[in-house]
């Protein structure tokens, strides 16, 4: 009997697809008190394929995942039940702390939104707006990643 879970899964090609075009990434971390903190936010695929996201350094996403790295990540699309793909991956956040790599990500997730080329990495000596540092990058290194598209089984 074949498991429906591996029917529906998304093959790696479509996964890389669902990244690249889908807009608002659910994020979450484990506040002190054990409870998750749930939050949208605009995300990029970067140059090394891993998702990453920029935030306010002093942000509780940040402070949460200082204290306990492990992240969950959702991207789903769909309106109705038979259209629903998604992907959820656990992973360990790597918080990045420096300017041009914020500065560079930012511009990524521009450039998903806007429809525009990917940019360049900024050349060095770049001097980058007072923003980039106070904003740290989160980079998500995946640990398991699940996926499904209901629209197999219709």
């Amino acid at each position: 009997m074949t498991n429906q879970r591996n029917k529906i899964e998304l093959d790696e090609a479509d996964q890389q697809e669902l990244l690249a075009t889908g807009r608002t990434l659910q994020v979450a971390s484990l506040n002190p008190t054990g409870w998750p903190h749930l939050v949208p936010m605009w995300f990029c695929v970067d140059d090394e394929g891993l998702i990453s996201f920029t935030t306010y350094g002093t942000s509780q996403k940040v402070r949460n995942l200082e204290r306990d790295p492990r992240i969950t990540v959702l991207l789903e699309t769909g309106e109705a039940y038979n259209e629903l793909r998604g992907i959820s991956i656990d992973g360990e956040a790597e918080i990045v702390r420096d300017p041009a790599v914020t500065f560079h990500t930012r511009a990524l997730i521009s450039a998903k939104h806007e429809g525009t080329p990917r940019p360049e990495k900024p050349a060095p000596g770049t001097e980058f707006p007072s923003w980039a540092s106070k904003r740290v990058t989160i980079r998500v290194r995946p640990v398991r990643t699940r996926s499904w598209d209901h629209r197999k089984v219709q």
